[in-house]
């Protein structure tokens, strides 16, 4: 089970890579790219929607959310830069996978505005 599980998520950051690649190839519709870097750049984000330090819940953004972003931007885009894309994501993953620091300065803005808005609400519930 274990190795079968090991070989899905390969295959998923694979996927991901073909997204980035496709995401700049000019055959791809500007809706698809829009779509595919937004599920590219929540993939490679350092921070999640949801943080993983909460039981249960924040694993499945990454174990729901993700690959059906990636099947979802994969139907959107032609499958022949599918098939190229592919191909040149085979080379990528052995030169490791791009950071997005601004998605996940995105991420990080709406945790700390979520958190300011509870510390309100809880500060004149109970202080005032």
């Amino acid at each position: 089970m274990f190795k079968q599980l090991k070989a899905w998520a390969k295959a998923l950051k694979r996927k991901i890579f073909v997204l980035y690649l496709a995401y700049k190839d000019p055959r791809v519709s500007w809706y698809a790219k829009v779509f595919a870097i937004c599920v590219v750049a929540y993939a490679f984000s350092p921070i999640d929607l949801i943080p993983d330090f909460i039981p249960i819940l924040g694993y499945l953004d990454d174990i729901i959310l993700v690959p059906l972003g990636i099947k979802l931007a994969l139907k959107m885009i032609p499958k022949d830069v599918v098939q190229d894309c592919d191909l040149k994501a085979q080379e990528m993953m052995t030169n490791g996978k791009p950071k997005n620091w601004i998605a996940g300065s995105i991420i990080l803005a709406i945790w700390l505005i979520i958190l300011i808005w509870i510390i309100q609400k809880v500060y004149f519930t109970f202080v005032k």
